[in-house]
């Protein structure tokens, strides 16, 4: 009698380019013994809910490193305008109920940042693509538009993601009255299921989208519910060589 496998349920994708203009070379650089995009795929291969991980990278050498070291790694087209668009190329020659994205160049500090929001999708089937944010705490952030920032409705669902403050703080001093949580950071993690996922790059142009450079809002111009869950963890993002080596000093620390 053949095996069968198992269904997926819940599949965990970390694109990972490897001609980054700020660090190129970037997923196989370096960090503590081991090449970045490895410390990634082992920090999420330990999320409870998640069946498989894959590597979704366009370079042969990203691959190789993976599946030497006993991970799976998938080639896709390089042509890709977004992360979200790399998924959907996974999702449709990797059959799964919801997806998972998770950037190759960003390191969960503990599987508990994930699990809730895979916990939430397995148990609502009527949510269609989630992300997590995070409390912004240093109000300097508020005004770094590479400090993506939303804000939500009272069910947790995004009103609307943005590089500029949100909400404004029109009257001056106003930021001591604001209610605590109100500013959140956003953290690029998404998670789809496989119907929303294969539909983004069919949806309608989003000026927004092209406006803030935010592929997310290509969906919420659509019309689509996001589901923002907190999270008060952290991850550890690599954009270039310098990131590289604070990050590398802050495992080594544990903080």
């Amino acid at each position: 009698m053949t095996a069968v496998n198992p269904p997926i349920r819940v599949l965990v994708v970390l694109p990972a380019r490897y001609g980054s203009t700020r660090f190129p070379g970037k997923p196989l650089a370096d960090l503590l013994g081991r090449p970045l995009i490895w410390h990634a795929y082992e920090a999420v291969r330990g999320v409870p809910g998640v069946d498989r991980v894959v590597v979704a990278t366009d370079d042969a050498r990203i691959a190789d490193e993976v599946s030497r070291r006993g991970g799976e790694a998938i080639i896709t087209t390089g042509e890709h305008a977004t992360g979200t668009d790399r998924l959907a190329e996974v999702a449709r020659h990797v059959d799964a109920d919801i997806y998972v994205n998770v950037q190759g160049d960003e390191i969960l500090s503990t599987p508990d940042m994930l699990a809730p929001l895979v916990d939430a999708f397995l148990k609502d089937p009527s949510l269609e693509v989630g992300t997590l944010c995070h409390p912004l705490d240093d109000l300097a952030d508020l005004n770094n538009p590479n400090v993506v920032k939303v804000v939500r409705d009272h069910g947790g669902f995004a009103l609307y993601f943005s590089r500029s403050q949100i909400p404004f703080v029109r009257e001056p001093g106003a930021h001591l009255k604001v209610p605590a949580g109100l500013f959140t950071r956003h953290f690029g993690i998404y998670i789809y299921r496989k119907a929303a996922l294969l539909s983004f790059p069919e949806l309608p142009y989003s000026p927004l989208e092209d406006m803030e450079k935010l592929e997310q809002l290509r969906f919420l111009q659509a019309g689509f519910r996001i589901k923002v869950l907190t999270t008060e963890h952290s991850a550890y993002r690599v954009d270039t060589p310098g990131d590289l080596a604070d990050v590398a000093r802050r495992m080594a620390a544990g903080r």
